[in-house]
């Protein structure tokens, strides 16, 4: 789960889906890149370490 959300910059990941119902938001950190559901905030954010973001990228794309 991720901790100290607060203050980052969010944008919509350019992996959501276009028809607007996959909305996910990340944003980049030093050692991390932070996921979270723009339609549900209250759901915990999680984090992604920057070196395994491209493997979760292809895992979840199911490449």
């Amino acid at each position: 789960m991720s901790r100290g959300t607060e203050g980052l910059a969010w944008f919509k990941s350019s992996y959501s889906g276009s028809e607007g119902d996959s909305c996910v938001e990340i944003a980049m950190a030093e050692q991390a890149v932070h996921v979270r559901d723009s339609k549900d905030l209250a759901r915990p954010a999680f984090e992604v370490g920057r070196a395994e973001w491209a493997p979760f990228v292809r895992f979840v794309a199911g490449v």
